[in-house]
């Protein structure tokens, strides 16, 4: 009851200070029209109105502008609806005209960003159409919202700089004080890979498989499995200073079911598997400072923060240099805003895992508990990262840049039984083994919107990337050099093969090393809606294009170690969308995915029957995008 009784003063407070600006500007005082109004004071101390809000009323030059200030700014904060302000200002001052025309939302970005819904995004629409049912919603033809300028492309973004502002979410339904806030996308695409050896709806990098086909395994898909549901929420506690929010989100591109009743069915009976799940504690410390904690299964601190803008959204490019996972976590950061600059330094626990793949003897161990060489190393993962937010391009519609730096430091480890050692080696192991390999690596990242085009990228480096989607696929190898009288063993999770040998006639494990790499992906983005002029309410303002390149490389003198046959891969990607309207986006995406052999190999590895230096993938998807 506290919290209601909290917007409803807030509300209240808001419609007077709205009625009662023209009459003060009467006064005749001399100062600005919404200085002499005690009650913007009122509704700062409140939490509704930041200082950048008051300051922005206290400049205008009119009493009429204050008002229309004051107006966008809370209907922009969800505090008022137009409807409440035409009935309530009516009654207040009927001088005033109930049907002005309503500020300027939030421009729905071009592209299938908007898709990956978040009310973390910027200014983004997340929080899904109107309800047609709630008394007094806005029709969904009649009240769609007004566009004075096509919107620049807004990359994507899975994290907030600067907190999470209290009430931002506009729930779709309240129950028990927390707001809900439903949303996802179906997604339907049709998909020609001129070579996919591995089967997968997805690419991956070539050589993986031992050989193709005559003619390189062409496959042709079409999903539906990249469809994802979620819900965003909002706990209201009376301290205005706090805002709790929390989210759940899945999706189908989790594993193919096989069980009995499915093995018939399973190519379009795939499972649901949980992609974000957590719980976050955002503080106001000042206008200028928020503390903010998460906790829970999110995007990680390394890597994430910059992705591409493509229509395949299963694989993402994953080992063609973009670079990110989800993890368990639990994360703190602390952001300032100076002037014109926001600085966001976080830090992260999160949950070590290596994503070494199970032997086929232990499949269905790893698929029960997950592997466990992450967890086997008995200390978490430290993450952080640095971000600098800035406004590049100052024009209507431009979403605000970011600078970004981030690492990782982890370790995995495997544990060798007793009676996994060898028998040459028992004596000198009688308890065991245990051996492992550290997990490190940095990036830098960089988001710049501008009114013509919009360029992302990132640059990363680091040893044993496997669980970051990178490195080629490989994550570490034994190193026997130096050692006799080698034998292998098995290590405790049936994953690994451990290799115990002499050195100087002294008995070792042989030590693991980590193979390193590095890459990355630069992508430009162009509103061709803006560029050429359209009508921003016009069915031509939802025009946009994208081209990528990407790389993912693994250092040739640790591959060499591994017998490694994949040296590095390259992605070649071009975009093309069109947004009917704020719920409704079709997409064409022409690719060309490649992988270049390890050339120190004796023996070149196989496509299409023949030694070969290189495989190609040409990729073509398209399809409609349904968002809610």
């Amino acid at each position: 009851m506290i919290h209601k009784a909290v917007k409803y003063f807030c509300l209240c407070c808001a419609l007077v200070a709205l009625s009662l600006l023209p009459a003060v500007a009467q006064q005749g005082s001399g100062e600005s029209t919404s200085t002499s109004n005690p009650l913007i004071e009122v509704l700062r101390a409140n939490g509704v109105l930041s200082a950048e809000d008051v300051a922005k009323i206290k400049q205008a030059n009119s009493a009429k502008e204050a008002q229309k200030r004051l107006e966008d700014i809370l209907l922009s904060k969800k505090v008022i609806t137009k409807e409440q302000y035409d009935q309530v200002l009516s009654q207040e001052a009927p001088s005033a005209a109930p049907n002005a025309p309503s500020p300027v939302e939030p421009v729905a970005q071009s592209g299938p960003t908007e898709l990956r819904p978040a009310f973390l995004n910027a200014s983004l629409s997340a929080q899904g159409p109107p309800n047609p049912t709630e008394p007094g919603a806005p029709s969904l033809v009649e009240k769609l919202p007004v566009q004075d300028v096509v919107s620049a492309l807004v990359p994507v973004r899975v994290f907030p700089v600067a907190g999470l502002e209290r009430g931002k979410m506009t729930p779709a339904f309240k129950t028990g004080g927390v707001g809900l806030t439903p949303y996802g996308f179906i997604k339907a695409t049709m998909v020609e890979d001129s070579s996919s050896p591995n089967g997968d709806d997805f690419p991956l990098p070539g050589f993986v498989a031992a050989n193709t086909g005559p003619n390189g395994d062409p496959e042709f898909h079409i999903k539906a499995r990249s469809t994802r549901f979620g819900s965003n929420f909002e706990w209201y506690d009376k301290n205005p200073k706090w805002t709790i929010t929390g989210k759940i989100e899945a999706d189908f591109e989790g594993n193919f079911n096989r069980s009995d009743n499915r093995n018939l069915s399973s190519v379009r009976s795939n499972n649901p598997s949980l992609r974000l799940a957590w719980g976050r504690l955002d503080y106001k410390l000042n206008d200028n400072s928020t503390f903010s904690a998460v906790f829970g299964q999110d995007w990680t601190l390394y890597g994430s923060s910059t992705l591409p803008n493509m229509l395949e959204t299963t694989g993402l490019g994953i080992d063609f240099g973009s670079l990110y996972e989800r993890d368990p976590q639990m994360r703190f950061g602390y952001t300032h805003k100076f002037h014109g600059v926001s600085i966001e330094p976080e830090f992260s626990f999160d949950l070590p895992a290596s994503g070494v793949p199970p032997s086929a003897a232990n499949i269905s161990q790893q698929l029960g508990y997950g592997e466990r060489q992450g967890p086997d190393s008995n200390r978490p993962e430290y993450q952080a990262r640095l971000v600098a937010q800035f406004q590049l391009d100052h024009a209507p519609g431009v979403p605000p840049a970011q600078i970004i730096f981030s690492g990782f430091d982890g370790r995995r480890e495997v544990n060798v039984l007793s009676s996994a050692v060898p028998v040459a080696f028992q004596a000198a192991f009688p308890n065991g083994a245990k051996v492992g390999s550290k997990q490190d690596g940095w990036d830098a990242e960089w988001q710049l919107p501008t009114r013509w085009f919009t360029l992302v990228g990132k640059f990363y480096s680091g040893a044993d990337l496997r669980w970051f989607f990178a490195g080629q696929l490989y994550s570490f190898y034994n190193d026997t050099l130096g050692l006799t009288g080698t034998a292998d063993a098995t290590s405790e999770d049936g994953a690994t093969t451990v290799v115990f040998g002499d050195r100087a006639g002294v008995p070792v494990v042989a030590p693991q090393r980590p193979v390193r790499s590095e890459g990355g992906f630069a992508q430009i983005g162009f509103p061709l809606g803006r560029i050429f002029h359209a009508d921003p309410n016009g069915r031509n303002a939802g025009w946009s294009l994208y081209a990528m390149y990407g790389i993912d490389q693994a250092k040739t003198r640790d591959l060499d170690k591994a017998d490694g046959s994949r040296r590095y891969s390259t992605m070649a990607v071009g975009t093309l969308n069109y947004k009917l309207n704020k719920w409704v986006s079709f997409s064409y995406e022409e690719s060309l995915y490649t992988t270049h052999a390890n050339q120190e190999l004796p023996t070149l590895p196989l496509f299409k029957g023949f030694h070969s230096r290189e495989w190609n993938d040409v990729r073509e998807e398209g399809g409609p995008v349904f968002s809610f």
